[in-house]
């Protein structure tokens, strides 16, 4: 896609609407917010903004995150000028909002995973970037559009939160660049750490502990995964992100080379996710129709917990 074009088609639709993924993280809400403010500030628009899940309270302090709309409250009839997707690697990744996208008269898939296949109409992909807030933040300033605190601090979020406090081997010079340019318009980096890193409720904490005590070893611990149970979930009141930063944890062992984590899905299903030192982790996803990046990836195996743990270890056997 020619970022001309970009341009061009959101100046030309009369209703936008901006969508993020399942279980929306940083990237994924900062992207959102972030492209919301700079469309207001450009072009004089007003998006509307769609989650297909709860919210995290970790990024409640993301400008505008207020304004996002869940599907309930949604016409589903709607027929938007302009769709965006923004870090969604898959069309599955916006569950039934795929029906508003598909009636969309134009849509536009903007994202930095190396799987994304290009599903929509245009496609900006930059699998080398750290995340879709970093590729937004590129856009912004290749096309020239005026930017304030609230695309600063939106974007920031995306970029803090995908590189893992710029601690991940997807920080770069560009990274750090954008990152900078946004402190200078007055982004404060300590209060998105307190918010995104130090504001977790106690019963997460507890949750994720006894998560990481019940961790299964193997290879010499070079393969560590732990399980989730929904009963897990009830017996600590956790609520669905409770589990962010878990496989992070597991790969931060010192002989860890392949996390993972394995968490039942109210269908009886299995959600992976994935971390890995070295390994290529989209690779063994891919094979379940999963994706992301090498060291960081997920998919959903239509088989119960141990089933499912029990093809993910044949499979990174057979690499």
């Amino acid at each position: 896609m020619e970022l001309i074009q970009l341009n061009n088609i959101i100046k030309s639709s009369k209703n936008i609407l901006l969508t993020s993924h399942v279980n929306p993280d940083g990237d994924t809400l900062g992207s959102m917010c972030g492209l919301y403010s700079l469309i207001e500030l450009n072009f004089k628009k007003h998006c509307d903004m769609l989650v297909v899940s709860k919210i995290s309270g970790m990024y409640k302090h993301i400008p505008n995150i207020k304004l996002v709309k869940q599907l309930n409250e949604m016409d589903k009839s709607r027929e938007y000028d302009l769709v965006i997707n923004l870090d969604v690697a898959s069309l599955d990744r916006i569950c039934d909002a795929k029906t508003l996208f598909e009636k969309a008269k134009t849509t536009v898939n903007i994202d930095h995973h190396e799987t994304n296949i290009g599903y929509a109409n245009l496609n900006y992909i930059e699998p080398q970037a750290s995340s879709t807030a970093e590729v937004i933040f590129g856009i912004s300033k290749a096309l020239n559009w005026k930017m304030n605190l609230d695309v600063a601090n939106s974007l920031y979020v995306g970029i803090l939160t995908d590189t893992g406090s710029f601690r991940f081997d997807n920080t770069t010079a560009k990274t750090l660049r954008y990152a900078s340019d946004m402190l200078e318009m007055g982004v404060k980096p300590s209060e998105h750490y307190r918010n995104v890193y130090e504001s977790i409720p106690k019963n997460m904490v507890m949750f994720q502990t006894y998560c990481v005590n019940k961790a299964k070893f193997l290879n010499n611990d070079k393969i560590v995964y732990t399980t989730v149970y929904k009963k897990d979930m009830e017996k600590f009141s956790a609520e669905e992100d409770y589990t962010e930063g878990l496989t992070e944890k597991l790969r931060a062992i010192i002989s860890t080379e392949i996390a993972f984590v394995a968490k039942e899905m109210n269908n009886g299903w299995t959600k992976i996710s994935m971390r890995s030192k070295s390994q290529d982790v989209a690779s063994i996803c891919k094979k379940f129709d999963g994706g992301g990046h090498k060291l960081a990836a997920g998919c959903t195996i239509k088989s119960s917990i141990d089933e499912s743990i029990q093809k993910i270890l044949d499979t990174i056997q057979q690499k």
